[in-house]
């Protein structure tokens, strides 16, 4: 159930509201807007249908929320959600481009990674320390030595380091590196995992399942969101399909309908969705014009010798085109390329 405001209520009115939902038992979750607020009531709804809510000074209208995720609803939210890294707000007009390497294999490569990735616009780096494979006998990372790695070229560089955890005993240590924590797409339903890092209030980049939904994926945001982190990007990076053509099925009509479903930012990884680097550039394009609110982007020096996903990474002059070419999508979608 969420409560509206009427405009120009008070912090004095709101908090009376807030007081009375939760005599009830209930929690509530504050949304203020430019013009309007929203007041969430989480708990068993049940409880207040005797409640005469609108007879409550400030109220303005009372409205139930029929989905299953109530957090993570858009009509949970008075306006868009934004989450700051690297002094951009995604999900606000400027298109993050978040790049790096598949795995972080050494120091050398993965600072010229993020020299050449900074140069081109991208206002973050990404690289994995701990990689979950298909095979046990495939490089699986570095572990706490890649995070050092991250942190080091984070120093150097200035950008803020986006990497994966994996394991609810990783959270802590991945944590006590990162800027932003990814949950990859096979841990998408990890329940525990994502309500262990839900008690952190730093952002999660959360991957779509390879056969999960998109209301399994915004369930998902919810595990994070109702443990207190409100702070959590979407990414849609391509479902497994009976196709054989490219490495995943990029589901593009999943990004609008998660910004109608959402206030969370969503974002697009054409390296997995298509597993080619010539896929790259065009599956980037879509999404931008789609309604993206930024890319996720492999970016290796070397591609053919990279322990992990060579074949969908670019190199630095793949990159710097790709980076080039998307201007005009981005200034079509309405936006501009954060840099």
């Amino acid at each position: 159930m969420i409560i509206v405001t009427r405009s120009g209520v008070t912090q004095e009115e709101v908090d009376h509201i807030r007081e009375r939902v939760e005599s009830f038992g209930l929690r509530t979750h504050v949304s203020q807007g430019e013009h309007r607020t929203v007041i969430g009531c989480v708990g068993d709804e049940e409880r207040l249908q005797h409640v005469s809510l609108l007879s409550i000074p400030g109220v303005e209208a009372v409205h139930a929320v029929m989905k299953p995720y109530k957090l993570a609803s858009r009509e949970f939210a008075a306006e868009p959600t934004r989450i700051p890294l690297g002094g951009v707000d995604i999900g606000g007009k400027e298109v993050m481009v978040i790049a790096g390497p598949c795995s972080v294999e050494g120091k050398d490569m993965l600072l010229r990674t993020a020299r050449a990735v900074r140069a081109e616009g991208a206002r973050a780096l990404r690289g994995g320390a701990f990689k979950p494979r298909t095979s046990p006998y495939s490089f699986r990372g570095l572990g706490e030595q890649g995070l050092e790695m991250l942190a080091q070229v984070r120093t150097e560089t200035g950008l803020p380091i986006v990497t994966e955890v994996m394991d609810t005993r990783q959270v802590d240590l991945v944590a006590s590196y990162a800027d932003m924590l990814q949950i990859g797409a096979r841990n998408m339903q990890n329940y525990n995992l994502l309500m262990e890092v839900g008690r952190l209030r730093r952002p999660i980049l959360l991957k779509r399942g390879m056969s999960a939904t998109v209301e399994d994926l915004l369930l998902a945001a919810e595990y994070v969101m109702s443990q207190g982190n409100p702070n959590v990007v979407l990414c849609e990076r391509g479902i497994r399909t009976f196709g054989t053509a490219t490495r995943n099925t990029f589901d593009l009509a999943a990004i609008p309908v998660l910004k109608q479903e959402t206030h969370l930012p969503v974002l697009a990884d054409p390296s997995h969705a298509g597993g080619r680097r010539d896929l790259v550039a065009p599956l980037a394009y879509a999404a931008i014009a789609a309604g993206a609110d930024g890319l996720l982007v492999e970016v290796h020096p070397e591609p053919e010798s990279a322990t992990s996903d060579g074949d969908q990474s670019l190199d630095f002059d793949q990159f710097a085109s790709l980076m080039k070419t998307l201007r005009p999508f981005v200034a079509a979608a309405g936006r501009t390329l954060a840099s």
